[in-house]
């Protein structure tokens, strides 16, 4: 199973602003922190926004927060929204399909069970399950910010 670089960047934001609730975080804050784009970033916010995961506030002093409690954002939930699909093989998708042996071939069976596992892990997470690490993800976060400041001056 791999996911997709947008969900990976979708659940690095939410959990970085699970671990910062009490105030309200720039995209160029969490960029800098993770070591990604932007410009990739932004795109995040917005679908998480639309999805009713995250609070944004444009102009000055805005930046985001979570719209949600951390235990009311279900990561198995969130990686089925943040994922363009969840085609595995090439066979998951009729439309698209074109190999010759998929009417016979036992192994999409399997497949599709182990995705479902896959997610059915997930689904049992909330981001406050991963709220007792806070401390430390948050040290690892600010250090993380301070390579990224010294590197730049």
């Amino acid at each position: 199973m791999h996911l997709t670089q947008f969900s990976d960047y979708g659940l690095r934001l939410v959990l970085y602003l699970a671990c910062h609730p009490e105030r309200v975080i720039s995209v160029d804050e969490v960029s800098r922190a993770y070591g990604i784009s932007r410009h990739h970033l932004v795109k995040v916010v917005q679908v998480l926004t639309d999805l009713g995961v995250v609070e944004a506030q444009r102009g000055r002093g805005g930046g985001m927060r979570l719209a949600k409690r951390p235990s009311e954002i279900n990561v198995g939930w969130l990686i089925r929204q943040t994922e363009p699909h969840m085609n595995l093989v090439e066979c998951f998708d009729p439309e698209t399909n074109t190999c010759p042996i998929a009417p016979a071939c036992g192994l999409k069976g399997a497949l599709v069970r182990a995705q479902q596992a896959f997610l059915g892990v997930l689904d049992q997470y909330t981001l406050e399950d991963f709220r007792p690490h806070r401390e430390q993800l948050v040290r690892l976060l600010e250090e993380s910010l301070r390579r990224a400041s010294g590197a730049g001056a």
